[in-house]
């Protein structure tokens, strides 16, 4: 292993762990505002943070993060949600935590990053979305020969 530069291996291993890190953390406040607070809690909620549209947001996030979460943990369509995640997490960070400080929205803006980074790379190796890919390639014209 060398100290410098990560193998191709390792590259997928990490962005294998930050997925499912990232995953997780959205499932649970997914979960926790779908079953726990319900739609008429999580949207009254979001109506007292100042949430535009609460009534829809709310739900809408809730949906997002849990169902969203969960195809992430697989490593399905993980571009595609992690740029909702990062839409989520700007919308959390500007229209709630911005007013309290860095310290009020490190851990959002801890999770942007991580869904920034995912958008950008992908699920990695260890994800449905590259099982979807060597599938279709292999199904394709141009690999038949």
């Amino acid at each position: 292993m060398s100290l410098f530069r990560a193998s191709p291996r390792n590259v997928n291993l990490g962005l294998t762990i930050l997925r499912i890190a990232t995953a997780v953390v959205f499932i649970n406040h997914g979960r926790q505002k779908l079953f726990v607070y319900g739609f008429t809690g999580v949207s009254g909620a979001f109506a007292h943070m100042g949430v535009p549209a609460p009534g829809l947001m709310g739900p809408l996030i809730g949906i997002l993060e849990f169902f969203g979460g969960i195809a992430l943990l697989i490593g399905l369509f993980t571009r595609l949600l992690s740029l909702a995640f990062v839409c989520d997490m700007l919308g959390a960070i500007f229209l709630v935590q911005l007013s309290k400080g860095f310290g009020g929205f490190e851990f959002e803006f801890m999770l942007l990053c991580a869904s920034l980074t995912l958008a950008l790379a992908g699920a990695g190796r260890f994800g449905v979305d590259e099982m979807l890919a060597q599938r279709r390639e292999r199904g394709s014209p141009a690999s038949v020969r």
